[in-house]
């Protein structure tokens, strides 16, 4: 999973610079992000469902082999729509992570499930951290380096599944002990299941949570979707417009910030605060530091607002979490971090696109204001997540 997060973190600064080397403008990147998503939120559910049917290993293989010809063919494109190609495909086989996890919760005995899958967040912060500076770095060689960087990893994680795995039938006693036990890798209901969904938004305590999460997506998708294009255009750097490589470290930095708040530090507020003030303070800050970032003219003031946003997003992201799943029940928690995924993926469709246009007015225009509009936006989307507080309090501190 660590390989596999680092092959996407690697692309994730990177894409915007090199669709608009292919003469794309900031709407047509947009659509080139979400285009990803699209597919994913589509294709997802339908490999979680066929991995429970035909075993975890042989769906994986598909899946990372999918990820592997999008980066090939994203290296050697020369026309955008070879750009939207490879990232369909990429996004319809992206369910390497999805069925991963499955497949640790599959093999994994229940009482060590809360550790493999904390080890699964120490993967995420690390490949959010060293991706984009690997990107940075190999950026000065040309484009294409850092794309063929991801497509070896993403060749690398082929060969770690093929030898390093059991086969299908070694695993299959825990498939089926995996049915009875109401783990996050269990139960799941399809993209079109909304009926069933539906019942979870009765509940006006969870459905306030399901807003903030989803209100939360929305702002980080913006974020991640247009700060590259924000900050071509907003700062210098030595004489030049920022490029791929001031947007890798940037990124990085960011990740090194996250990292270090989730080594120890959120869990320790969390005793402290609970898990509720946790995600208002959280929201408070990610609303402030994105709004702040609007106002930045140099890369020196963006460094000093950046921690603000990072740190809030450090806790409030598992903190929600937590309440979310607290409250959806033991037994429901495969349906709810599916729906959670669901509503991630249409922020992660909308906001890129979203970012495009008003950094595409920006161009149009010739006026700086609109940038400072995509950032405030963001913003603005944190601070309503506060409008959707539930009215009951929950009051366990589980440890993040």
């Amino acid at each position: 999973m660590a390989v596999d997060i680092l092959g996407f973190t690697i692309i994730l600064p990177l894409l915007p610079f090199y669709s608009e080397r292919l003469g794309a403008s900031p709407t047509v990147v947009g659509e080139l992000v979400s285009m990803y998503a699209v597919c994913q939120l589509i294709a997802g559910p339908i490999l979680g469902q066929l991995s429970d049917r035909m075993g975890r290993r042989p769906l994986l293989l598909v899946s990372q082999a999918g990820t592997l010809a999008g980066f090939l063919l994203l290296a050697f494109s020369t026309h955008i729509w070879m750009l939207f190609v490879a990232r369909a495909i990429d996004g319809a086989t992206a369910g390497n992570l999805t069925i991963a996890q499955a497949y640790i919760s599959d093999v994994t005995k229940p009482e060590e499930r809360a550790k493999s899958f904390a080890v699964i967040g120490i993967a995420f912060g690390f490949g959010f951290l060293v991706g984009p500076a690997i990107s940075g770095f190999l950026a000065r060689y040309g484009y294409q380096a850092p794309i063929f960087a991801a497509a070896a990893l993403s060749f690398t994680t082929i060969l770690c599944t093929y030898f390093l795995l059991p086969r299908r039938e070694i695993i299959h006693e825990h498939n089926e002990a995996a049915r009875d036990d109401p783990v996050p890798g269990g139960r799941r209901l399809s993209l079109f299941s909304w009926g069933q969904y539906r019942s979870y938004f009765r509940d006006k305590e969870l459905a306030g949570m399901l807003a903030q999460w989803l209100l939360f997506s929305f702002s980080f998708a913006t974020f991640v979707s247009g700060f590259a294009l924000f900050a071509e255009r907003r700062y210098m750097w030595r004489g030049h417009a920022v490029g791929v490589r001031e947007v890798g470290y940037i990124f990085a930095y960011n990740g090194l910030i996250s990292i270090i708040m989730q080594g120890g530090v959120v869990g320790r507020v969390v005793k402290w605060l609970g898990e509720r003030n946790v995600v208002r303070i959280g929201f408070a800050a990610w609303a402030a530091g994105s709004v702040a970032i609007g106002f930045t003219r140099t890369i020196g003031q963006l460094l000093c607002v950046i921690p603000v946003s990072s740190i809030g997003g450090a806790g409030l992201r598992p903190a929600l979490t937590s309440l979310i799943t607290q409250k959806a029940g033991k037994r429901e928690q495969g349906v709810i971090i599916g729906l959670t995924q669901s509503l991630m993926s249409i922020a992660q469709i909308t906001a890129p696109i979203i970012s495009g246009l008003l950094i595409d007015a920006n161009d149009q225009f010739h006026d700086g204001r609109y940038l400072t509009i995509w950032a405030v936006w963001g913003g603005v989307l944190a601070g309503a997540a506060l409008l959707f507080e539930p009215r009951r309090h929950t009051t366990s501190a589980a440890t993040l």
